[in-house]
């Protein structure tokens, strides 16, 4: 079987919307009187240079097969009827065989005024990125970074010194923004100032609790014997928040299992600039069809508003400034790394002072 069909398929299997998440241990202190008013709320965002009526998007997924040509034309279709931007899977293998470029150009031929990523490895050159955004036309670079997922699939790579230096090439020269992206084992604050001192000007911290690369990968081995590192990184929460000191000198984008507007809205709260989803796009696709998907999406545009009026936030750099307390789960790791909890529950400033 094609991997990409491979991957596909695990991402299907493993999809559990009703796990525990550390997105439960934050909770927001409810104000009685929020002074916002729904009408009045926008949701609207921006990053990479761009601007988004909705702050979350279909993220990369998959290409480089019939199969995920007729879910990239399905995506796509659900982008264009929705407004949302959205990101390809990794484009390296239409590089190597350009025989399936079709699988992703179809994204912009679907939708040909919609914002698109094209995403391709940490590792390529300037010129596989300049290919990579020719194919798809696309609006920006979303270049991933993904350690763990190599060493644990069968077939991945094992040289990994050249990678912060073919990032900086490629913010200097691929000439479009470049987001680049974790995919699924979060980051620390230590990997978000090296990248911001190379001019990474957009982070999507991507943590633990979405798809799990590291148990995809073990089940395409001929033995299982790297399924201890299934629980590795830090979770999509614990990334914010390790990312809660840059978050107004880059753009923080959060992915990894986001399974609410509620969940969207604890990003937001802690400096994400938008969510990236990926497993809740590709279970809806193919399970509920895409008018379904559409649907949804909807719902969970409108939801995002009740929070923020509920919140009193009238825009997305508001929800910076409520108060969310931090479970001792969560305390405990800060601790450790010496971040201090209180900033995130006392923020709302006294007008009445």
């Amino acid at each position: 079987m094609n991997r990409k069909d491979e991957h596909v398929l695990l991402a299907n299997k493993f999809y559990t919307p009703e796990t525990n998440s550390d997105f439960d241990a934050l909770k927001f202190v409810h104000q009685s009187l929020p002074q916002v008013n729904f009408d009045d709320v926008s949701i609207a965002t921006t990053f990479a240079g761009l601007t988004f009526d909705t702050p979350f998007f279909i993220n990369g997924m998959t290409g480089g097969s019939d199969n995920t040509y007729q879910i990239n034309r399905d995506l796509a279709t659900v982008a264009k009827e929705t407004g949302l931007a959205m990101a390809s899977g990794s484009i390296s293998a239409a590089i190597k065989h350009p025989e399936v470029s079709k699988s992703y150009s179809i994204m912009r031929e679907i939708n040909p005024n919609g914002i698109l990523f094209a995403n391709l490895g940490a590792e390529h050159s300037v010129e596989n990125g300049k290919r990579a955004v020719d194919i798809l036309q696309a609006n920006a670079l979303q270049l991933h970074v993904n350690v763990a997922q190599e060493l644990v699939m069968p077939e991945g790579g094992r040289q990994f010194d050249h990678w912060l230096r073919s990032i900086q090439l490629m913010v200097e020269q691929v000439g479009v923004p470049v987001i680049v992206k974790e995919v699924g084992f979060g980051m620390s604050r230590e990997t978000i100032e090296l990248l911001k001192s190379i001019g990474v000007a957009s982070i999507d911290i991507s943590g633990r609790g979405g798809t799990n690369f590291a148990a995809i990968e073990n089940a395409r081995r001929p033995q299982n014997d790297l399924d201890f590192l299934e629980d590795w990184g830090q979770s999509t929460v614990i990334s914010l928040i390790e990312a809660y000191n840059s978050h107004t000198s880059v753009d923080i984008i959060a992915s990894g299992g986001i399974r609410t507007p509620l969940d969207m809205i604890k990003a937001y709260s802690l400096g994400a600039k938008a969510c990236g989803l990926s497993g809740q796009f590709l279970h809806l696709i193919q399970e509920k069809g895409i008018e379904n998907t559409c649907d949804s999406i909807v719902l969970w545009q409108e939801q995002l508003k009740t929070i923020m009026t509920l919140l009193g936030a009238q825009s997305l750099p508001h929800l910076t400034e409520t108060d969310i307390v931090l479970s001792p789960s969560l305390t405990s790791w800060c601790q450790n790394r010496m971040i201090d909890t209180q900033k995130f529950s006392n923020r709302i400033k006294n007008t009445h002072a």
